[in-house]
Protein backbone atom coordinates (compact mmCIF):
# COMPACT_ATOMS: atom_id res chain seq x y z
CA UNK A 1 0.00 0.00 0.00
CA UNK A 2 1.54 3.65 -0.79
CA UNK A 3 1.81 6.52 1.64
CA UNK A 4 -0.14 9.26 0.52
CA UNK A 5 0.74 12.64 1.32
CA UNK A 6 -1.25 16.18 0.17
CA UNK A 7 0.53 19.30 -0.45
CA UNK A 8 -1.20 22.09 -2.38
CA UNK A 9 -4.21 20.04 -4.31
CA UNK A 10 -2.36 17.66 -4.95
CA UNK A 11 -2.00 13.85 -3.74
CA UNK A 12 1.56 12.77 -3.73
CA UNK A 13 3.41 9.19 -3.11
CA UNK A 14 6.77 9.07 -3.39
CA UNK A 15 8.90 6.04 -3.80
CA UNK A 16 12.57 6.42 -2.43
CA UNK A 17 14.36 6.62 -5.79
CA UNK A 18 11.59 7.31 -8.90
CA UNK A 19 12.61 6.88 -12.12
CA UNK A 20 9.92 9.76 -13.32
CA UNK A 21 7.02 11.37 -12.25
CA UNK A 22 3.12 10.44 -13.27
CA UNK A 23 1.38 13.59 -13.19
CA UNK A 24 -2.38 12.32 -13.07
CA UNK A 25 -6.10 14.31 -13.71
CA UNK A 26 -8.77 11.99 -13.04
CA UNK A 27 -12.60 12.74 -14.42
CA UNK A 28 -15.54 15.13 -13.03
CA UNK A 29 -15.97 14.40 -9.46
CA UNK A 30 -13.64 11.32 -9.22
CA UNK A 31 -10.54 13.77 -9.24
CA UNK A 32 -12.19 15.05 -5.33
CA UNK A 33 -9.94 11.93 -3.94
CA UNK A 34 -8.27 10.83 -7.16
CA UNK A 35 -6.01 8.64 -4.33
CA UNK A 36 -9.01 6.58 -3.55
CA UNK A 37 -11.24 6.44 -6.81
CA UNK A 38 -8.02 5.51 -8.66
CA UNK A 39 -6.54 3.81 -5.98
CA UNK A 40 -5.79 0.47 -8.05
CA UNK A 41 -4.66 2.46 -11.18
CA UNK A 42 -2.16 4.66 -9.51
CA UNK A 43 -1.08 2.68 -7.00
CA UNK A 44 0.49 -0.11 -9.34
CA UNK A 45 2.57 2.53 -11.33
CA UNK A 46 3.59 3.93 -7.88
CA UNK A 47 5.19 -0.40 -7.29
CA UNK A 48 6.64 0.61 -10.65
CA UNK A 49 8.91 3.02 -8.96
CA UNK A 50 6.80 5.76 -10.60
CA UNK A 51 6.51 8.87 -8.36
CA UNK A 52 2.69 9.69 -8.44
CA UNK A 53 1.03 13.30 -8.24
CA UNK A 54 -2.71 13.09 -8.75
CA UNK A 55 -4.75 16.69 -8.79
CA UNK A 56 -7.74 16.72 -7.54
CA UNK A 57 -10.62 18.94 -7.96
CA UNK A 58 -14.29 19.74 -8.15
CA UNK A 59 -15.03 20.94 -11.89
CA UNK A 60 -16.45 24.42 -12.44
CA UNK A 61 -17.66 25.82 -16.26
CA UNK A 62 -14.07 27.36 -16.62
CA UNK A 63 -11.67 24.66 -17.60
CA UNK A 64 -8.87 26.52 -18.97
CA UNK A 65 -8.59 28.29 -14.90
CA UNK A 66 -8.89 24.91 -13.79
CA UNK A 67 -6.15 23.61 -16.20
CA UNK A 68 -3.78 26.86 -15.07
CA UNK A 69 -4.38 25.83 -11.57
CA UNK A 70 -3.39 22.42 -12.01
CA UNK A 71 -0.42 22.93 -14.10
CA UNK A 72 0.94 25.48 -11.08
CA UNK A 73 0.14 23.10 -8.35
CA UNK A 74 1.84 19.68 -10.41
CA UNK A 75 4.94 21.95 -11.12
CA UNK A 76 4.87 22.73 -7.21
CA UNK A 77 5.12 19.64 -5.85
CA UNK A 78 7.80 18.20 -8.89
CA UNK A 79 9.81 20.74 -7.41
CA UNK A 80 9.04 19.95 -3.76
CA UNK A 81 10.44 16.30 -4.91
CA UNK A 82 13.43 17.25 -7.11
CA UNK A 83 14.29 18.87 -4.15
CA UNK A 84 13.70 15.88 -2.00
CA UNK A 85 15.75 13.62 -4.08
CA UNK A 86 18.38 15.89 -5.04
CA UNK A 87 17.60 15.47 -8.90
CA UNK A 88 15.96 16.15 -12.17
CA UNK A 89 12.98 14.16 -12.94
CA UNK A 90 11.11 13.62 -16.12
CA UNK A 91 7.24 13.99 -16.16
CA UNK A 92 4.61 11.78 -18.13
CA UNK A 93 1.39 13.84 -17.55
CA UNK A 94 -1.94 11.28 -17.79
CA UNK A 95 -5.38 12.35 -17.80
CA UNK A 96 -8.90 10.49 -17.79
CA UNK A 97 -12.12 11.59 -19.36
CA UNK A 98 -12.33 15.70 -18.50
CA UNK A 99 -8.52 15.68 -16.91
CA UNK A 100 -7.43 14.64 -20.96
CA UNK A 101 -8.72 18.27 -21.20
CA UNK A 102 -7.40 19.84 -18.39
CA UNK A 103 -3.75 18.73 -19.56
CA UNK A 104 -3.96 19.44 -23.03
CA UNK A 105 -5.21 22.96 -22.25
CA UNK A 106 -1.91 23.15 -19.81
CA UNK A 107 -0.50 26.62 -20.24
CA UNK A 108 3.41 25.53 -21.25
CA UNK A 109 1.29 23.82 -23.92
CA UNK A 110 2.54 20.54 -23.21
CA UNK A 111 6.10 20.94 -23.12
CA UNK A 112 7.64 20.58 -20.21
CA UNK A 113 6.42 16.97 -19.98
CA UNK A 114 7.88 13.80 -22.27
CA UNK A 115 4.44 13.12 -23.36
CA UNK A 116 1.12 12.62 -22.55
CA UNK A 117 -1.69 9.70 -22.00
CA UNK A 118 -5.20 10.35 -22.68
CA UNK A 119 -7.32 7.41 -21.36
CA UNK A 120 -11.38 8.03 -22.41
CA UNK A 121 -10.88 11.50 -23.53
CA UNK A 122 -14.23 13.46 -23.30
CA UNK A 123 -14.74 16.89 -24.47
CA UNK A 124 -18.79 17.31 -24.51
CA UNK A 125 -20.63 20.58 -24.25
CA UNK A 126 -22.36 21.58 -20.87
CA UNK A 127 -25.97 20.75 -21.92
CA UNK A 128 -24.55 17.05 -22.96
CA UNK A 129 -22.45 16.77 -19.90
CA UNK A 130 -25.16 18.67 -17.15
CA UNK A 131 -29.04 16.87 -16.74
CA UNK A 132 -31.34 19.55 -16.73
CA UNK A 133 -28.78 22.39 -17.66
CA UNK A 134 -30.37 24.20 -20.52
CA UNK A 135 -33.61 23.97 -18.35
CA UNK A 136 -32.34 25.94 -15.45
CA UNK A 137 -29.85 28.16 -16.69
CA UNK A 138 -32.50 30.49 -18.51
CA UNK A 139 -34.54 30.96 -15.27
CA UNK A 140 -31.44 31.47 -13.20
CA UNK A 141 -29.64 33.51 -15.68
CA UNK A 142 -26.27 31.94 -15.54
CA UNK A 143 -23.44 30.34 -17.83
CA UNK A 144 -23.95 27.67 -20.08
CA UNK A 145 -20.69 26.60 -21.32
CA UNK A 146 -17.69 25.37 -20.39
CA UNK A 147 -14.55 27.56 -21.06
CA UNK A 148 -13.42 27.03 -23.60
CA UNK A 149 -15.96 25.24 -25.84
CA UNK A 150 -15.75 21.97 -27.27
CA UNK A 151 -14.63 23.36 -30.41
CA UNK A 152 -12.60 26.02 -28.62
CA UNK A 153 -10.61 22.69 -27.41
CA UNK A 154 -10.16 21.36 -30.41
CA UNK A 155 -8.86 24.59 -31.99
CA UNK A 156 -6.56 25.22 -29.30
CA UNK A 157 -5.23 21.88 -29.48
CA UNK A 158 -4.60 22.16 -33.26
CA UNK A 159 -2.91 25.45 -32.97
CA UNK A 160 -1.20 26.04 -29.48
CA UNK A 161 -0.40 22.21 -27.88
CA UNK A 162 3.13 21.29 -28.97
CA UNK A 163 3.62 17.72 -27.62
CA UNK A 164 3.48 15.60 -30.13
CA UNK A 165 4.01 12.06 -27.71
CA UNK A 166 0.65 11.22 -27.28
CA UNK A 167 -0.84 7.68 -26.23
CA UNK A 168 -4.78 7.83 -27.12
CA UNK A 169 -6.66 5.27 -24.94
CA UNK A 170 -9.98 4.26 -25.66
CA UNK A 171 -12.21 0.99 -24.26
CA UNK A 172 -14.21 -0.89 -26.52
CA UNK A 173 -17.66 -0.27 -24.56
CA UNK A 174 -17.29 3.08 -23.85
CA UNK A 175 -20.16 5.11 -24.80
CA UNK A 176 -19.18 8.30 -24.45
CA UNK A 177 -15.45 8.08 -25.61
CA UNK A 178 -14.67 11.05 -28.28
CA UNK A 179 -10.77 9.96 -28.27
CA UNK A 180 -11.50 9.78 -32.09
CA UNK A 181 -11.50 13.50 -32.27
CA UNK A 182 -8.76 14.62 -30.41
CA UNK A 183 -6.23 11.93 -32.50
CA UNK A 184 -8.07 13.37 -35.72
CA UNK A 185 -6.94 17.02 -34.17
CA UNK A 186 -3.89 15.66 -33.67
CA UNK A 187 -2.95 14.05 -36.59
CA UNK A 188 -3.07 17.47 -38.08
CA UNK A 189 -0.17 18.88 -36.58
CA UNK A 190 2.90 19.49 -38.81
CA UNK A 191 4.58 17.22 -36.15
CA UNK A 192 3.11 14.38 -34.83
CA UNK A 193 3.78 11.00 -33.37
CA UNK A 194 0.58 10.23 -31.45
CA UNK A 195 -0.59 6.59 -31.38
CA UNK A 196 -3.88 5.56 -30.56
CA UNK A 197 -4.98 1.73 -28.85
CA UNK A 198 -8.31 0.12 -28.12
CA UNK A 199 -8.68 -2.15 -24.65
CA UNK A 200 -11.06 -4.07 -23.20
CA UNK A 201 -13.41 -1.59 -20.86
CA UNK A 202 -15.60 0.81 -20.46
CA UNK A 203 -15.45 4.23 -19.64
CA UNK A 204 -15.26 3.40 -15.76
CA UNK A 205 -12.03 0.68 -16.60
CA UNK A 206 -9.76 3.51 -15.05
CA UNK A 207 -11.81 3.55 -11.28
CA UNK A 208 -10.68 1.58 -8.45
CA UNK A 209 -13.01 -1.65 -8.13
CA UNK A 210 -14.49 -1.03 -5.03
CA UNK A 211 -16.02 2.29 -6.10
CA UNK A 212 -16.50 0.51 -9.07
CA UNK A 213 -18.89 -1.75 -7.35
CA UNK A 214 -20.45 0.90 -5.29
CA UNK A 215 -21.57 2.79 -9.16
CA UNK A 216 -22.23 -0.25 -10.98
CA UNK A 217 -23.56 -3.29 -9.01
CA UNK A 218 -22.16 -6.47 -8.45
CA UNK A 219 -20.99 -7.24 -12.11
CA UNK A 220 -18.05 -5.15 -11.34
CA UNK A 221 -16.52 -8.25 -9.82
CA UNK A 222 -16.39 -9.79 -12.77
CA UNK A 223 -12.53 -11.23 -12.61
CA UNK A 224 -12.37 -9.74 -16.11
CA UNK A 225 -12.89 -6.32 -15.16
CA UNK A 226 -9.58 -6.36 -12.42
CA UNK A 227 -7.68 -7.84 -15.75
CA UNK A 228 -8.40 -4.81 -17.62
CA UNK A 229 -7.24 -2.28 -14.79
CA UNK A 230 -3.93 -4.58 -14.98
CA UNK A 231 -3.58 -4.48 -18.91
CA UNK A 232 -4.78 -0.63 -18.72
CA UNK A 233 -1.34 -0.59 -16.21
CA UNK A 234 0.87 -2.42 -18.24
CA UNK A 235 0.25 -0.54 -20.96
CA UNK A 236 0.95 2.96 -19.31
CA UNK A 237 3.97 1.86 -18.24
CA UNK A 238 5.48 0.24 -21.48
CA UNK A 239 4.77 3.58 -23.12
CA UNK A 240 6.31 5.77 -20.00
CA UNK A 241 9.14 3.95 -20.08
CA UNK A 242 9.86 4.76 -24.02
CA UNK A 243 9.30 8.00 -23.37
CA UNK A 244 10.87 8.55 -20.78
CA UNK A 245 14.39 6.80 -22.27
CA UNK A 246 13.66 8.94 -25.96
Amino acid sequence: MSNWRKYKNVWCSWPSNPRGIIEYIGGSYLAVSPHICYKCLLESLVSKNFAVHAWNFIPTFDHQSQANEAWRDLRFCKSKLEQRVNSNLKSIRIGHSLGCKLHLLSPDKGRNSCSMIAISFNNFKASNSIPLLNKFASKLNFETEFSPSPQETLRYILNHYQQSKNLIINFSNDKIDQSRYLLDCLKKRDIDSSLQITLTGDHLTPVSSGLRKNLLGEWSKNINKLKNIETLTEKIFDYSEKTLGS
